[in-house]
């Protein structure tokens, strides 16, 4: 059964409280002496070292075998977050470092890196930010053969970006490939691939194409292979690994190096990233309560970040040992969020 808050004494309440706040600040293990010099407390080491037995058995507390004192499971710091943490908003000058710094960013790419960089900065743990999928709009494509059955998609968008595939097109000869190319630039220029697909499929189905059968599929899947890459492919910027290599990380370096292959999987994380996006304020994950990081041991602050229309188009964060500031980093997390929204069009 899982202990609630209302399950523990006053005494309890405040022992526990103190043990997580403690080691929350240093990262060590909370002992018995340590608590009795609380005024606030005014018991005995004998006494406290009672309530601490009595926590321990309920599943909150653990005792590691290095050391007399106490530190809280995954477990005790859920309830903690949920129960009795009081979250404060980011102080004065964390506000002001969020706002010039997303404001001197240039353009939206670089105040994405900014805002990860700046995550990591604040929080001391890796910063996160995956990227909105923003599609970009045509302005031209071109087939070019490449022979052996194949041609180059070249793609470039009205910012200018230019994307190149490789694409399957049998024995297709070159004149055709310069029909389809003219035929996609000349009426579908202005447009997402996606309203692309969707104009060519309904141009083709009410039979105003003037392009036969093979140049018709040609043109449909010379546009699905943008369409299907951009939904495949996490786009997730992530800064600030070496915070992670503190003093206590050489204490378990298995641990560090298990969360840094996690964050190579950038698939995985932005897929926990994702299940953020619903919420309607900052997410928490402790430790093994997402399966990415249960070997790990690491906490997860997320948050979703939205547009001037008030549509989620990314999700940031930040990762780091479960020990995380959780009180200062949420409140942090959350008005970064909101500040970053202010700046995507």
């Amino acid at each position: 059964m899982t202990a609630e808050i209302s399950d523990l004494t006053d005494r309890a309440r405040a022992i526990f409280q103190l043990v997580v706040e403690g080691y929350l600040e240093s990262g060590q293990p909370v002992g018995s002496k340590t608590l009795s010099q609380d005024q606030a407390l005014d018991l005995s080491p004998a006494s406290i070292r009672s309530v601490l037995a009595d926590l321990e058995s309920i599943g909150l507390l653990a005792a590691p075998h290095t050391s007399a004192g106490r530190m809280p499971t995954e477990t005790g710091l859920r309830l903690f977050v949920d129960g009795m943490m009081q979250v404060a908003e980011p102080t004065r000058a964390e506000r002001e470092t969020i706002q010039a710094r997303l404001g001197h960013s240039g353009p939206i790419e670089q105040a994405l890196e900014a805002t990860s960089s700046m995550l990591s900065d604040l929080s001391g743990a890796a910063g996160m930010v995956m990227v909105p999928s923003r599609e970009p709009r045509l302005a031209q494509i071109s087939l070019v053969p490449l022979g052996q059955g194949r041609a180059l998609a070249v793609l470039v968008g009205e910012d200018g970006g230019i994307e190149n595939r490789v694409i399957e097109i049998g024995d297709t000869p070159a004149n055709v490939l310069e029909q389809v190319s003219n035929y996609i630039t000349a009426r579908l220029a202005g447009r997402t691939l996606s309203e692309a697909t969707r104009a060519v499929r309904a141009e083709i189905s009410a039979g105003r194409s003037a392009l036969d059968k093979a140049s018709q599929d040609l043109v449909e899947r010379g546009l699905a292979v943008w369409t299907e890459d951009a939904t495949q492919r996490p786009v997730l910027i992530v800064r600030g690994q070496a915070n992670l290599l503190d003093e206590s990380a050489l204490e378990d370096l298995d641990r560090v190096r298990s969360l840094l292959d996690d964050l190579e999987n950038k698939q995985s994380v932005a897929e926990l990233l994702e299940t953020a996006r619903d919420a309607d304020s900052t997410r928490i994950f402790i430790g093994s309560e997402n399966r990415l990081f249960a070997l790990s041991g690491s906490s997860v602050i997320a948050s979703p970040y939205r547009d001037r229309e008030g549509k989620v188009v990314g999700v940031l964060g930040v990762i780091g040992p479960t020990r995380l500031n959780y009180a200062r980093v949420v409140p942090m997390v959350d008005f970064t969020a909101r500040s970053l929204g202010k700046l995507i069009g």
